[in-house]
C-alpha cells in the first residue's frame, strides 16, 4: 500500500508540474502553404517554415538556455548581439528575420497606397524605380543573405546583409528600423526557379503585403 501511495503521489507530480515553456517558439504562417501559389510553391514554403525556420527558434533556444539572454526579448538580443556567440548571432538572425518575412507577404499580393507611394517617390522618385533599385540590390547580394526596407533617421533605404544578419544588429553598417525583407538564401526559391533568382525577386512582388509595409513603417515614426 505504502508503494503504491509513493507511485500515485510521482504521477500526480508529473502530472501537476507546471511545463517548461521555450523561451521562442514557432510563429504559425499567417496563409496556408499553398497561399502563396505560383510566386513561391508549397514545398519550398512548407520546408523554408517547418524545416529551416523550426530549426533556428530550436537552436536559439539552446543557445540562451542558462544565460543571461535566457529572459531577453528578440530584439534586445539583437541590439547588442556583438557580445554574444556566433550561434546566437545567426539563429536569432534566423527567427527575427523570418518572423518578419512571413509577415509581409499575402496571398494575391496588394498595390501600396497612395500616401504611402508618396513616401516612396519622395526617396526613390518613383515606386518603379523603387522596385527596381530593390530588386537589384537583392540580385546582387552575394552568396546568402537578405534583402532589406529600412527606416534609417525617419528616412527609407534599401540595405542587404549577408546571412541572417538584419538591420538591428549592432554588427551591420546600415541600422534601421526594418518594415520590408526578402529572403535570397537559396532554400527560399531553389526548388521552383533553381539558380534564377531575378525570376523569383520578380515574382515575390506579385505576394508582397504592402498594407503590413506601410502599418510598421508607421508604427516605427
Amino acid at each position: 500500500m505504502k508503494f503504491k501511495s509513493l507511485m500515485l503521489a510521482g504521477v500526480l507530480t508529473i502530472l501537476l508540474a507546471p511545463s517548461v515553456r521555450a523561451q521562442f517558439t514557432l510563429p504559425d504562417l499567417p496563409y496556408a502553404f499553398d497561399a502563396l501559389e505560383p510566386a513561391i510553391d508549397k514545398e519550398t514554403m512548407q520546408i523554408h517554415h517547418d524545416k529551416h525556420h523550426a530549426g533556428y527558434v530550436k537552436n536559439l533556444n539552446d543557445a540562451v538556455k542558462g544565460t543571461a539572454l535566457e529572459k531577453q526579448s528578440i530584439e534586445k538580443i539583437l541590439a547588442s548581439v556583438s557580445k554574444s556567440s556566433a550561434a546566437v548571432r545567426n539563429n536569432a538572425g534566423g527567427h527575427y528575420n523570418h518572423s518578419l518575412f512571413w509577415q509581409v507577404m499575402a496571398p494575391n499580393g496588394s498595390a501600396p497606397s497612395e500616401s504611402f507611394v508618396k513616401v516612396i517617390n519622395s526617396t526613390f522618385g518613383s515606386l518603379d524605380k523603387f522596385k527596381s533599385a530593390f530588386a537589384d540590390s537583392a540580385a546582387k547580394r552575394f552568396g546568402s543573405g537578405w534583402a532589406w526596407l529600412i527606416i534609417q533617421k525617419g528616412k527609407l533605404k534599401i540595405t542587404t546583409t549577408p546571412n541572417q544578419d538584419n538591420p538591428l544588429m549592432d554588427v551591420v553598417k546600415e541600422n534601421g528600423v526594418p518594415i520590408l525583407a526578402l529572403d535570397v538564401w537559396e532554400h527560399a526559391y531553389y526548388l521552383k526557379y533553381q539558380n534564377k533568382r531575378p525570376d523569383y525577386i520578380s515574382a515575390w512582388w506579385s505576394v508582397v503585403n504592402w498594407p503590413e509595409v506601410e502599418r510598421r513603417y508607421n508604427q516605427s515614426k
